[in-house]
């Protein structure tokens, strides 16, 4: 028998949601900036801003410049992107990959001093929720296009000393070289687990997040921020505006979240069918 292509795409469609039913959630996986903590408008934005001002450069990204940037993925893509959009008058110096380079350095070295001094903390509902997971057995993942020092970072500052051991897999910053919204970053962490789409679920709070985990056939829970809660989150099992804490209720923006009133494992399991 031979299928179109509009009925082979249901088909393939109809068999992954048949294998997610039948399988078992056994890996949460959690993109970071945004999504563990709100990291970027009082966190990134403002180490850019000191590596910028360290090296004698007068460049000052405000609230709402930083909001039209975050449309790109990662750090250094970021300030290529600014270049080439928003500055387009500065004179670029010789080995510019270098010179974004060592921008991008510069900012991490800020950034990860913030955290250490306590200025960036998760968002609400994040630690509880983890502390559930590992209670009830689950492996935990990273799948973030920031780097790894920044990750540890917030991990052991914000979460816990020993919390960077509690992620099974770390995929971060150029371990793949196409970052989100290209799915590679939640395929090399599923690889590295050793598990399947329908075994795991991710956490996002962005389009290009979303664009990503569901590029990866997860199952995806969302968690709006101040730049993204008008973003496009077509496909997600849920959209809610925080995580939510039994005192502080999360507000459902798309999806249903049943009797819930924060995302704890309870509701993550049955989103994700399995």
């Amino acid at each position: 028998m031979v299928h179109s292509t509009a009925e082979f795409g249901n088909l393939q469609r109809f068999r992954g949601r048949l294998n997610r039913a039948m399988s078992t959630l056994k890996a949460l996986l959690f993109d970071v900036d945004g999504t563990l903590a709100d990291t970027e408008r009082d966190g990134h934005r403002i180490a850019f801003n000191r590596a910028f001002a360290e090296v004698g450069l007068d460049w000052e990204w405000s609230e709402e410049l930083y909001g039209k940037l975050l449309a790109v993925t990662g750090g250094k893509e970021r300030i290529r992107y600014y270049l080439d959009n928003f500055n387009t008058a500065f004179a670029r110096p010789e080995g510019l990959d270098g010179f974004i380079a060592g921008l991008h350095q510069a900012k991490t070295r800020h950034y990860v001093q913030m955290l250490a001094e306590g200025l960036i903390p998760l968002r609400h509902g994040v630690k509880r929720l983890i502390g559930e997971a590992r209670e009830a057995g689950m492996r935990l993942a990273v799948a973030t296009t920031t780097t790894p020092e920044n990750v540890s970072a917030l991990l052991e500052n914000a979460m816990d000393p020993d919390a960077v051991s509690w992620f099974e897999v770390i995929a971060a910053g150029d371990v793949v070289p196409a970052k989100k919204p290209a799915p590679d970053i939640y395929t090399y962490a599923m690889e590295k687990l050793g598990l399947s789409p329908a075994e795991c679920i991710a956490f996002e709070d962005s389009h290009n997040g979303i664009r990503a985990s569901l590029g990866a056939d997860l199952k995806t829970i969302v968690a709006v921020n101040g730049y993204t809660r008008e973003d496009d989150f077509t496909g997600a099992a849920i959209v809610l505006d925080s995580w939510g804490e039994p005192d502080a209720p999360f507000r459902v923006l798309s999806g249903d979240a049943g009797d819930a009133t924060c995302l704890d494992l309870a509701l993550v399991k049955r989103l994700h069918g399995g």
